[in-house]
């Protein structure tokens, strides 16, 4: 329990509710001790946390103490990560995730290598956007967890970092991974790479047996821009799940693949009004004017989103010539 002392004369003021039998008072007193924003009443919070007997006061504890990056408050929430009561360590988890200073993230750092899968993965998580540099290691060594939620949050560090000497295992668990989700974050998190030296992971997972892992890589295969991606792009275009369909059209249009223009312009039929805009929005960046037949054509399209999306490339090709 931590050393409590105050001049507050609110915080003296809640101190006997604070102490309160029943655990609805002490709530709604900690509620209103966190209104006050005083550094001197985080003591009360982070041993309502760790301490109190009802599990609502300690869920409420953690979330009051979302906005501090106190030292102690710290320690007490990678504690609460640990709490047997599942709202306790969800609502603690959220609280440290948003952290923003590196600084704190040092404290969070060594919880990465506790005996609890749930604590692994909440402290890997708070980590990622932080861009810790001495998160890097730890994230590494957390790819071989034998949690998948644990791989997943480290592939998510290592992606924010833009980690490349990670690049290698990355590309190992795209295509052997047994976790869905961990698949579909690998395949991510490979677009920090802007070379070809990822192609084969990336064009290996269009033909994942997960539709999502298909729709992650065509979208990567986007970002990275590398032209030797487009044939397999557009075999993309047939997929089987209209969303993996979607980004390959995309991915196409960044790419300026002139060789997709028919299969883009096939697409400018399909049923489903959001692959048709993204058909059109790719036959427009591709910048020739072989696209502007279909694109007229398209013009009476019955959804006005389709339309809009047929006249934002048309302009965007009258604008080329």
């Amino acid at each position: 329990m931590t050393e409590r002392n105050t001049d507050h004369p609110d915080i003296i003021d809640l101190l006997p509710r604070l102490g309160d039998a029943d655990a609805g008072v002490r709530r709604i007193a900690l509620i209103e001790l966190a209104d006050l924003e005083e550094p001197q009443g985080l003591p009360w919070l982070t041993d309502a946390l760790l301490v109190d007997a009802a599990e609502g006061v300690r869920e409420e504890a953690a979330r009051l103490l979302e906005a501090w990056e106190d030292p102690e408050v710290i320690q007490a929430l990678c504690a609460a990560l640990a709490d047997p009561a599942v709202a306790v360590r969800t609502a603690a988890a959220q609280s440290l995730s948003e952290i923003k200073s590196q600084e704190t993230g040092l404290l969070v750092l060594p919880w990465v290598a506790h005996a609890e899968a749930f604590v692994r993965a909440s402290t890997l998580r708070a980590l990622r956007e932080l861009r810790l540099e001495e998160a890097a290691a730890p994230a590494l060594a957390a790819l071989e967890d034998p949690d998948a939620s644990v791989r997943r949050e480290a592939v998510g560090v290592l992606g924010w970092l833009k980690h490349a000497p990670a690049l290698p295992v990355l590309a190992r668990l795209a295509a052997s991974e047994p976790d869905t989700e961990v698949r579909r974050a690998a395949i991510g998190a490979l677009g920090l790479a802007r070379d070809d030296s990822v192609l084969p992971a990336l064009i290996g997972a269009l033909d994942d047996a997960a539709w999502q892992v298909r729709e992650e890589a065509a979208t990567t295969l986007g970002k990275i821009s590398q032209q030797a991606a487009g044939a397999a792009l557009i075999k993309a275009l047939g997929d089987p799940f209209w969303q993996v369909r979607l980004r390959a059209a995309r991915a196409l249009g960044r790419l300026r693949h002139v060789a997709a223009l028919q299969a883009l312009a096939d697409l400018l039929g399909h049923g489903i009004a959001n692959l048709r805009k993204e058909a059109a929005l790719a036959l427009g960046e591709l910048g020739v004017a072989q696209a502007l037949p279909a694109l007229e054509q398209a013009q009476a399209d019955s959804d006005p989103e389709v339309r809009k999306a047929v006249r934002i490339a048309l302009a965007q090709l009258q604008g080329a010539q």
